[in-house]
């Protein structure tokens, strides 16, 4: 009889690292403490990586050496590189920021501009595409790619920060906003996470004036959203009434204006009443910018404490609807009609649009979960 061989005992995949970029505090202490440490270990770590912007823990010079080791055997600081970044002539410069499963989002630095002398503006990607396929933006197009963790969103910021420190920049980021690729409120735990950090004094310690959450209308998320933070809430409006607004954000007929104004009222009743809210509103030629769409806007706005940033709409390569940018004269008046009505407005000039970086136009590569790109195909070629 042939003897049996023995089946080699099974090779147990060593453990994942737990990444501690973008951990708010409390959670970085518990597990200081689950690893038989002193909760204060988060606030030494914490310096370390968003005031020193340092990755290696053997750098970490004022944790033992024993706890050092301990931290590099379970841990690990690892934010999304950042490449194939572009600068307009502007000043505004776009990264492409390297994200799970091989997709890459979109990340951008809007520096100071004339009546905002010492701004430095990064916004911010929350997922990989985007699922709600609003009509004028680039994004939507590309369809959905998944969420991204607090690392990857915290990362995007970590990677700047450390570029500009490293060019002996000392102004940094100023202000951070949630306005890249996807909806942040269905990434949400991931999302007030991030803007956790963000806020924090041993974090990036911006004010909560300084990073703004940008919803489309996701509404049970923005009561949420008042139950947890105290930061800027800026809503995609886009039109003021019901039927254009579903054409333009579909989520709007799940969510439609009642039920959205309301989830802002409640905001704002959480928040101070030197606070509003600001309406963003993409001026579309033909489509949304009528003198009598800004009488309406007025008026569905004049109940609420707010203010309506304009933003001329910024062309896309896959825009099949032909939408075009007003003239100037069409959106000063649309401006001119609700600041006579009460309602502070401002007419944002483009920024970045030269490198496909401006509002609406951020891409990225993303694995199309949704295959919206594919069934677009499918009609490009059934129409060919």
């Amino acid at each position: 009889m042939q003897a049996l061989t023995p089946t080699p005992a099974a090779v147990a995949e060593p453990a994942a690292r737990v990444n501690l970029l973008g951990m708010p505090r409390a959670e970085l202490a518990a597990f200081f403490v689950g690893l038989g440490e002193k909760p204060y270990r988060a606030a030494q770590v914490m310096k370390w990586m968003y005031h020193a912007l340092v990755d290696d823990f053997d750098a970490m010079t004022d944790l033992s050496k024993t706890l050092r080791a301990k931290l590099a055997a379970v841990a690990e600081i690892r934010a999304p590189a950042l490449a194939g970044s572009e600068c307009a002539g502007d000043a505004v410069v776009k990264w492409q920021a390297a994200v799970r499963d091989g997709q890459t989002v979109e990340t951008v630095l809007i520096p100071e501009s004339a009546d905002a002398p010492s701004r430095r503006t990064l916004c911010l990607s929350s997922q990989a595409g985007c699922a709600l396929d609003c009509s004028f933006c680039a994004t939507g197009k590309q369809g959905f790619g998944g969420n991204l963790s607090r690392a990857e969103i915290v990362g995007q910021a970590w990677r700047v920060a450390r570029h500009l420190a490293r060019q002996d920049d000392a102004r940094g980021i100023t202000n951070i906003v949630f306005m890249g690729m996807g909806e942040p409120l269905l990434n949400f735990d991931a999302t007030m996470d991030a803007a956790e950090i963000f806020m924090d004094d041993l974090g990036f310690g911006l004010s909560k004036r300084r990073v703004t959450i940008s919803t489309a209308g996701v509404v049970p998320r923005i009561y949420d959203m008042a139950a947890r933070a105290d930061l800027a809430l800026a809503v995609s409006l886009h039109a003021p009434r019901d039927d254009l607004r579903s054409t333009l954000v579909p989520i709007n007929r799940k969510y439609p204006l009642d039920a959205l104004l309301a989830a802002c009222r409640h905001y704002l009743g959480t928040v101070g009443e030197r606070r509003s809210v600001t309406f963003e509103y993409t001026l579309i030629d033909g489509v949304n910018d009528s003198l009598a769409e800004a009488q309406a806007l007025a008026a569905l706005l004049a109940p609420l404490r707010c203010k309506v940033n304009l933003i001329p709409f910024n062309p896309f390569a896959d825009n099949r609807r032909g939408y075009r940018r007003p003239s100037g004269t069409r959106m000063r008046r649309f401006q001119t009609t609700l600041q006579d009505a009460g309602i502070p407005s401002l007419l944002r000039t483009t920024r970045g649009d030269e490198i496909a970086a401006a509002c609406g136009q951020l891409t990225g590569a993303v694995r199309d979960r949704t295959r919206r790109r594919s069934r677009l195909l499918a009609s490009d070629l059934a129409a060919a």
